[in-house]
């Protein structure tokens, strides 16, 4: 067997996915508390072709309903929310996606930039007129969180709640520290535009996994980056003729400078937002099954999500 193919293969074999042809296998489902909830496998590997390529993602529940729209962090993927999806109620659709150049989506073409902010609103806009969804409901992680914000001022009225988990709203950038580094942001990304495939970093599984946990310097477990991992990485290009691992989002992404907002910016969009906010801090030791016993997070966070707006693939 060649490297790249022991790659493929030990990656296979790591994920876990309980996919078969794209689809889930072996569903189970479990009870907590208030209710029946989905199991780890209750979900359907998704591919939505978009002018640049596709944007993949992951369908929890029932695909007859209008799924909540969730959102991942900077070079995230769609499995942040693996350890939260199995824990809520069934019925409940979230579809959780890969945002451009994350996971499993689509890298954009050489020559087109990341912006990063404008690129993620832009992408729930797409999919809700695609879909027909009417007033969905948003879930959005650190910048899925800012995302789903953005666009809940953007479209006031076309949104019923908005779930920000470790965020509250766009990070802001001071005007002068933005002018003074935009030029270097410029030259990094064609850097990594033209970056050689010799100078591609390669990793083996335990040394990834260990780079992903000192980045996040305690703030996540091992368990939790090998759950984010199952997407966040992939084999090298046969090219290199080694066998490891590289991230499988776009380097490029690196590069967040480009598109930033001012404090008076966001507090301009912050007085658009009409829907309902829940605002999640976590804190240390603070377990998620811990916050279901209350009856008041369930009925608030998603309520109806009702039963327009299906995606059929």
């Amino acid at each position: 067997m060649d490297s790249s193919a022991s790659s493929s293969s030990k990656l296979a074999a790591i994920s876990n996915a309980a996919t078969m042809n794209g689809k889930a296998v072996a569903t189970t489902t479990k009870t907590i508390n208030n209710g029946v909830c989905r199991g780890e496998d209750s979900w359907k590997e998704i591919s939505l072709e978009v002018p640049w390529g596709i944007v993949a993602g992951k369908w929890w529940g029932p695909q007859n309903r209008q799924p909540v729209i969730a959102l991942h962090g900077w070079q995230d993927n769609a499995g942040t929310f693996d350890r939260l999806c199995p824990l809520l109620p069934a019925h409940i659709p979230i579809f959780c996606i890969d945002l451009p150049g994350h996971g499993k989506s689509t890298h954009y073409p050489k020559g087109m930039q990341y912006f990063i902010f404008w690129d993620g609103i832009c992408l729930i806009r797409r999919l809700v007129r695609r879909y027909g969804w009417e007033k969905p409901i948003l879930m959005g992680h650190s910048l899925g969180g800012a995302l789903t914000f953005m666009y809940s001022a953007c479209y006031p009225d076309e949104v019923s709640k908005l779930i920000n988990i470790d965020i509250a709203g766009p990070t802001v950038r001071n005007v002068d520290t933005t002018a003074e580094k935009t030029g270097w942001a410029l030259d990094k990304f064609l850097d990594y535009e033209t970056l050689p495939l010799s100078k591609m970093p390669c990793y083996d599984y335990e040394e990834m996994i260990k780079l992903v946990i000192d980045a996040y310097d305690g703030s996540v477990d091992k368990e939790s980056v090998k759950v984010l991992m199952r997407r966040g990485m992939a084999p090298v290009p046969e090219e290199i003729q080694r066998d490891g691992f590289n991230f499988a989002r776009d380097i490029r992404l690196k590069v967040s400078l480009l598109g930033m907002f001012t404090k008076e910016q966001v507090m301009a969009y912050a007085k658009r937002i009409r829907c309902k906010v829940l605002n999640i801090r976590a804190q240390p030791e603070c377990r998620i099954c811990d916050i279901r016993k209350s009856n008041w997070y369930s009925s608030f966070a998603f309520g109806n999500t009702g039963t327009s707006g299906s995606y059929n693939k």
